[in-house]
């Protein structure tokens, strides 16, 4: 039987700050505490998050985060085993914060450090909450990536396919914007929808003419913005009711093509004949009800077991970090005091990114 461990995980990669501490192995691991500081109200003004407040608030935020974790599972830094950070990708200034405290954690204290993909984080999650044996079928769906994944083992990803631009988590967060919704849009965008009627407006399903898992989701949102201008033309405003239909269509419309696509996968997943056959959602737009809802469908009519975290581990969060972690060490991973923020670091880097590089690398 693998040795339990004891890990403090620390995660600053967008706008919430967070330290958690997990106990076990990679087979049975359990949440000792969880803290997460968000940063929502410090952004709300300017209407989506800004990096350089973003980062200096982590500063300011995380050893008390650590602070906090440790008190709430009973231990001080001397019961921790190891010390596990998101050194990418993410919001550089954030990332860059998080790993420096890690850093100097583990210079204090002689403990092992890991740097781990805040994306394989997410990836992890499945295997923390439900025990999911590899290989198991992943969407990743967030504010920031949307991809499908075979996850074959902690450190093996097979992507087979994504978004081409726009994130889902990206598109609610600018159609909110403009319908003038509150920040952060995915939880207002799903609020006003549950009073619309998603046959109000006929918007697109990008690309589910084509094969493949690829998705779109930039044209749906400058569809909704036609779509709104057209009523604010039309009507003088936009009425209440109107932005619900709106918001309803559009999250429907978003669905779709998830729901679309993820049959597809499902289909390419099932090619390698696994043998307890799983499928799970992970990330912050998994936290939306309809977009859950609609997926656990789509496993049942293709007989495939559904799984998708509890709610408060679906938005970023220490524990998957600290998770992830403990498996890393448990393969005998760690990364010494040179380790570096990572603005880009995507999982599957035997293919070629789907948006791009620059001179930071590969995106995620």
């Amino acid at each position: 039987m693998r040795a339990s461990m004891t890990v403090l995980g620390i995660e600053s990669s967008c706008d919430d700050t967070a330290a958690a501490v997990v106990f076990g192995t990679p087979d049975q691991a359990t949440i000792q505490s969880s803290i997460v500081e968000s940063q929502t109200d410090l952004h709300a003004a300017f209407g989506g998050v800004v990096p350089e407040l973003a980062a200096r608030a982590h500063a300011e935020k995380l050893d008390h985060c650590v602070e906090l974790a440790l008190r709430d599972a009973g231990l001080t830094l001397a019961d921790v085993d190891g010390i596990a950070v998101t050194s990418g990708p993410g919001l550089i200034g954030g990332v860059l914060s998080g790993v420096m405290c890690a850093k100097g954690l583990s210079a204090a204290t002689g403990l092992p450090l890991i740097g781990v993909n805040h994306l394989a984080g997410h990836a992890l999650t499945p295997r923390l909450t439900d025990a999911l044996h590899f290989p198991y079928l992943l969407l990743l769906v967030s504010g920031g990536h949307c991809q499908f994944l075979i996850v074959k083992s902690a450190t093996d990803f097979r992507r087979l396919g994504g978004t081409i631009d726009d994130a889902p988590g990206e598109a609610f967060d600018k159609v909110a914007k403009l319908l003038g919704l509150p920040q952060p849009g995915g939880p207002s965008v799903e609020a006003a929808a549950r009073n619309g009627n998603p046959k109000g407006f006929a918007l697109p399903r990008p690309l589910l003419d084509r094969d493949g898992c690829d998705m779109s989701f930039s044209g749906l949102k400058t569809a909704v913005l036609r779509m709104r201008d057209q009523l604010v033309e039309a009507d003088g405003g936009l009425t209440e009711q109107s932005r619900n239909d709106l918001c309803a269509s559009f999250q429907e419309a978003v669905c779709d093509v998830l729901a679309a696509k993820t049959s597809i996968a499902i289909k390419a997943y099932k090619g390698l004949s696994p043998a307890t056959p799983s499928f799970a959602v992970a990330g912050g737009v998994a936290a939306n009800q309809a977009i859950r809802g609609l997926l656990e469908t789509v496993c049942t009519e293709n007989g495939i077991a559904f799984s998708a975290p509890p709610l408060a581990l679906c938005t970023d969060n220490a524990a998957m970090i600290a998770y992830a972690g403990l498996t890393l060490f448990d393969l005998g991973r760690s990364s010494d005091l040179s380790l570096s923020a990572r603005p880009r670091w995507p999982l599957d880097q035997s293919q070629a990114p789907m948006l791009g590089s620059g001179k930071k690398g590969a995106k995620a």
